[in-house]
């Protein structure tokens, strides 16, 4: 019997950086992010379907985020046509990764994990955080995106702090050593949990 954790925070928080201290440390870990990838990848789950609702988002076999976010731009409505293809799809990602993981603890790194309804599936779930100012700071030395991109994502996601007040754990992740700590308490308090169970 294995503990589902998820794993959330708002854009440039550090997840996957703690997502990491979580594999590290011995936890089988699932990325959502990741599994789309795997979905829009050639061969993938979701390229069939893509390329009958939307034929030019797909180039070269694959599906193109690029060509997705113009569709998306040009016509808002397609998104919930694309997440109508997607979503179960990552959900049938999850749940065979949920079967096959070898591990007592499965972290599941969702960014959207309150926005989706997914925390029902968990045990518990840990939210990660930092400073705005260090988290703007973080987004735009990526180099991928504008203030203007960064502000509409913080849009479409809850706030970091009803995010924290909902979650049964709290990383602070202002520095790799104080999320590593905070990763080895939250394991041992789960494992302690597990074993009383």
């Amino acid at each position: 019997m294995s503990f589902s954790l998820g794993l959330t925070g708002s854009i440039g928080m550090g997840k996957s950086t703690t997502a990491k201290l979580f594999a590290a440390q011995g936890c089988a870990v699932w990325d959502a992010d990741a599994a789309v990838h795997r979905l829009y990848g050639q061969g993938g789950a979701a390229v069939a379907a893509m390329q009958a609702a939307f034929p030019e988002a797909v180039e070269d076999g694959e599906v193109s985020r690029a060509a997705l976010k113009r569709i998306i731009g040009e016509n808002p409505e397609a998104l919930k046509h694309i997440e109508a293809i997607v979503h179960p799809l990552v959900a049938r990602d999850r749940a065979e990764f949920r079967e096959e993981a070898q591990s007592d603890i499965l972290v599941f790194d969702i960014p959207l994990l309150f926005e989706t309804g997914n925390d029902a599936e968990m045990d518990a779930v840990a939210c990660v955080f930092v400073d705005a100012e260090t988290q703007k700071e973080r987004v735009l030395a990526r180099g991928t995106m504008t203030v203007e991109q960064f502000k509409h994502i913080l849009q479409k996601q809850l706030p970091i702090e009803e995010k924290r007040a909902r979650a049964d754990y709290v990383i602070e992740t202002d520095t790799l050593e104080h999320a590593k700590t905070q990763v080895a308490v939250i394991l041992a308090d789960i494992r302690s949990r597990l074993s009383h169970a």
